[in-house]
């Protein structure tokens, strides 16, 4: 289970914008009844527009922006030692147009946000202590560390 979020809108060290996500789903003889539904969220987060089933050779592509919310909020339901896998790829680049980015959040890490009328459903993440270190860190200074 993934809690609907969007995803973070800057790769930490290169700068780089997050852009677009692609998903391959690699599950054969996945049933409709084991749920894990790919879900693209509204703006308003009160109705998932799209929902894809998780099955063999599925692709599900997308824009990631800052309110681009996605995920497969409802736990799994299929037979104990089966599993959802799926090869996650992401498109970069240099800059993005101002539309795809909500001005009050700026550079951010994933936002987990709430299905309206469910409670308790906002997944919270601590950022990890590395990531804390790089936003104080002059850029020079890691050059430095990793060389040695």
């Amino acid at each position: 289970m993934l809690k609907v979020h969007a995803d973070f809108n800057k790769h930490e060290l290169t700068g780089l914008d997050r852009r677009i996500n692609l998903l391959v789903y690699l599950n054969k003889d996945w049933e409709e009844s084991f749920g894990g539904h790919f879900e693209l969220w509204n703006k308003e987060m009160t109705r998932a527009e799209k929902r894809v089933l998780p099955i063999f050779n599925t692709v599900a592509i997308f824009s990631t922006t800052s309110f681009a919310y996605h995920g497969h909020p409802n736990p799994l339901t299929c037979p104990p030692g089966r599993s959802r896998k799926s090869l996650a790829l992401y498109y970069y680049t240099n800059g993005r147009p101002a539309e795809e980015v909500n001005p009050d959040l700026g550079e951010h890490s994933t936002i987990f946000v709430g299905r309206k009328d469910i409670a308790n459903d906002v997944r919270r993440i601590k950022r990890p202590f590395k990531a804390i270190l790089l936003d104080y860190i002059p850029p020079i200074v890691i050059k430095l560390i990793k060389k040695i």
